[in-house]
């Protein structure tokens, strides 16, 4: 191992959170926190949410840890191809969907996917989008954890790391422009932050003064490079002064701190007050996805040092100091969730692939003479079977079996 990686792995391995400003004085160099280690809340930072919206958190982020866990398992299985969970991230995106309006734009990165859930997108649908099959909204040309839906104002990001902020700043100018209320917000992780697109994002914004939210998912672990060798800023959310984009750094495993800044941030937005810049920090407890192996590049000690400060295990802390939750409770919550989604995997697995003529869908607004056409011709055969006896041949020295 050479020698930059092993100062990077000590760097990455030690507690992240040194002595800081306050986060009032210095709010891109402080953490902005509410939640205490014991579960009690900060009353000069608690956003002093209603007991029905602290269990409804709870439960958002419990159903898409389960989520996660399932698909990796189905992934594990070969029934679906591929799979990226936000272990540890829950609680970034299920603020936030907690705070957005129904006309706000979302254009999220790779562990965001459920803040659709929380906007109300059919759990069956979702699914269907591992699978890419006849109940998947996007007709299967997307790879799975690549959700986006119309119903919900949220758009599918690339695999290009940091494509989707330039977008998501764009929509937000197209709304100023159109004078409406709505809010864009836009997600990167913490490698994203080295790509030009975060750059021109950020210029734009604080240019322009657009009605936008650019948070920064700052999990420590961009794949394998460890943010200690991404960076020398003393942190991601000081990047947005050179910009001229008010910033702040917010403990991203407390979901009260998050409801309250990514809540200040929009409803600024949302009044003219131009962008924010939002570095959560959180740590990503999985793999990168289900194609890494993080034992790897980084060590145990590390993994179970950050599931101390489990995001779910936190609130549930508050909760029953609180009294607004109990085991028993949690035991019939966690029942019902696993029973939702164990329904919509049976019933969306038992579905075929998307229809043939959909694959002349969402090209024109008006189908052309040639599309037609071919759309006629594909029509009038009758399909394949998969594998039988009507399968088409294959090629001369096409081998048999699944492909990669």
């Amino acid at each position: 191992m050479h020698e930059h990686d092993v100062e990077a792995r000590r760097v990455a391995s030690q507690a992240p959170e040194a002595p800081a400003p306050r986060a009032d004085e210095a709010p891109d160099l402080g953490l902005f926190r509410v939640l205490r280690d014991d579960g009690s809340a900060d009353p000069e930072t608690d956003p002093a949410l209603a007991p029905h919206v602290l269990l409804r958190a709870y439960r958002e982020m419990k159903r898409v840890r389960l989520i996660d866990t399932r698909m990796m398992l189905l992934q594990r299985q070969g029934r679906v191809h591929f799979a990226g969970e936000c272990r540890g991230q829950e609680a970034t995106s299920i603020a936030t969907g907690l705070v957005l309006e129904r006309d706000d734009w979302v254009f999220p990165a790779l562990r965001e996917s459920a803040i659709m859930l929380v906007r109300g997108f059919p759990l069956r649908a979702y699914i269907a989008q591992y699978f890419g099959n006849a109940g998947d909204v996007l007709k299967g040309r997307q790879m799975p954890s690549h959700m986006s839906g119309r119903a919900v104002n949220q758009v599918a990001w690339s695999s290009c790391m940091a494509t989707q902020l330039p977008h998501a700043v764009g929509a937000a100018w197209a709304a100023k422009m159109r004078k409406d209320k709505a809010v864009v917000v836009g997600f990167v992780g913490d490698g994203g932050t080295s790509e030009p697109d975060f750059h021109n994002a950020l210029n734009f914004a604080g240019v322009f003064k657009v009605p936008c939210v650019l948070v920064c998912q700052n999990n420590h672990w961009a794949i394998s490079v460890p943010s200690a060798r991404q960076t020398a800023s003393a942190t991601f959310a000081v990047k947005g002064r050179a910009y001229g984009v008010p910033s702040v750094r917010v403990d991203g495993n407390d979901v009260l701190a998050l409801h309250r800044v990514v809540g200040d941030a929009v409803a600024r937005a949302r009044s003219g007050g131009g962008p924010t810049f939002i570095e959560s920090v959180t740590y990503r407890m999985g793999a990168h996805s289900s194609s890494d192996d993080p034992t790897r590049y980084r060590s145990q000690e590390e993994v179970d040092m950050w599931a101390q400060r489990d995001p779910i295990a936190r609130l549930r802390r508050h909760l029953v100091q609180r009294g607004l939750l109990d085991e028993a409770e949690e035991a019939a919550m966690e029942e019902g969730l696993m029973a939702e989604i164990s329904a919509a995997i049976q019933e969306v697995e038992a579905l075929g692939p998307p229809a043939r003529e959909t694959l002349f869908d969402d090209v024109y607004a008006e189908l052309p003479w040639h599309l037609a056409e071919q759309r006629a011709e594909v029509l009038s055969s009758p399909p394949f079977a998969t594998g039988g006896p009507e399968s088409p041949p294959k090629p001369p020295g096409v081998a048999s079996g699944r492909g990669h």
